[in-house]
């Protein structure tokens, strides 16, 4: 006498056209998927491995195999991993709902069925793990094409932004060095104090761009200098600014804090960081406070610039040093970019922290 896995087997092949029939019918797939001819070889392929489960033991390597195969055709034609799992989880129903009509005692039948549940979620489990996988590689590679392309346009954008700004050079220093004689001769001439403020900051501009650019060659060496005179210089040179802009600094340095690096290259960047928070804090009321504070601990000196504009929304703090990344309508996103690149050239970090108190941008440097 047959055994009830055998007899589950005949019972199952004997409705084995009509359930490739429904199945066929209602389950998803494209009209112009180029795999749809093997719909029906990849469903006996399931069955087989189904009677082969019922009538013999079953290696989880075969299943695996035929699961891969099918995850892949899926992948290759963007099906969609809901596709995959549904049309799968269709042909198991209907072979359960036809075993469940088979002429076999309860007892009997109820195991040869959970071994099929156990057999469809062993497959569903390698499908789906091998579709994952697969478009994860599909998008680790376009990321890296997006990245290579990107980075060309970069290179190209930097090539010709600094061409273009190194013509400017020559006539505005040119004209700095008029302004500075029209002062020494007219020192009552009103706007020239002005005048000679914008085109400073021009300079530094500029500065910025072909720095980015790497086409400034940097003739300064490095030397040891005090933080706290350094800051004082730069407070004097934007005193228009912040007189303009209605911010009161305060500044909390010790005299004893000196750093050795390119004096200039960390003036950028201090200056670039206080020019970014009076334009953040003139965006809120009165009180607008930029506070301004450096401890020196185990060879290292950090610099902390804190302001009370509004908070940076925390997806824009993980991005606001990447390269031509900006919120500001005119700006070029360079700003922060040049600051973190002179920093870690001084072997030193630059982050930022923000929420609704306080933004705080910190550097760290070696002494």
């Amino acid at each position: 006498m047959a055994s009830a896995a055998q007899q589950l087997v005949t019972h199952l092949e004997a409705h084995l056209p009509g359930f490739l029939a429904y199945w066929r019918q209602h389950m998803k797939i494209a009209d112009d998927d180029k795999y749809i001819d093997r719909v029906e070889q990849n469903s006996l392929a399931m069955f087989a491995l189904v009677k082969e489960a019922l009538l013999r033991s079953l290696s989880g390597e075969t299943v695996e195999r035929l699961a891969n195969k099918i995850a892949k055709e899926r992948a290759e034609m963007n099906a969609g991993i809901g596709a995959l799992v549904y049309n799968v989880n269709l042909g198991r129903r209907l072979i359960i709902k036809h075993a469940l009509t088979a002429p076999l005692p309860i007892t009997e039948l109820a195991p040869l069925v959970d071994h099929m549940n156990e057999l469809f979620d062993q497959f569903l489990f390698h499908a789906v793990k091998k579709y994952n996988e697969l478009k994860e590689a599909e998008l680790h590679e376009k990321n890296i094409l997006i990245a290579r392309s990107h980075q060309d346009r970069l290179t190209l954008l930097g090539q010709m932004s600094s061409s273009f700004v190194h013509e400017f050079r020559n006539p505005l220093t040119a004209i700095i060095g008029f302004i500075q004689l029209l002062k020494f001769e007219h020192p009552h001439l009103p706007y020239l104090d002005i005048i000679d403020h914008e085109l400073q900051q021009l300079k530094f501009r500029i500065s910025q761009f072909l720095h980015a650019s790497r086409k400034e060659i940097v003739e300064s060496e490095k030397e040891m200098f005090s933080l706290r005179q350094l800051l004082e210089e730069i407070i004097d040179f934007l005193y228009a600014t912040i007189v303009d802009s209605d911010v009161d600094i305060s500044l909390s340095i010790d005299e004893s804090i000196h750093i050795f690096a390119y004096k200039d290259q960390i003036r950028q960047v201090l200056v670039n960081i206080l020019l970014n928070s009076i334009e953040a804090v003139k965006e809120k009321e009165k009180p607008r406070r930029i506070k301004i504070a450096a401890r020196s601990q185990n060879e290292t000196v950090t610099v902390e610039i804190a302001n009370n504009g509004p908070a940076i929304p925390a997806n824009i703090v993980e991005t606001i040093f990447e390269p031509f990344f900006t919120t500001k309508k005119l700006g070029t996103g360079i700003g922060l970019y040049i600051c973190k690149k002179v920093i870690e050239d001084h072997g030193g970090e630059i982050s930022c922290s923000s929420d609704a108190n306080m933004t705080t941008f910190s550097i760290r440097l070696p002494v």
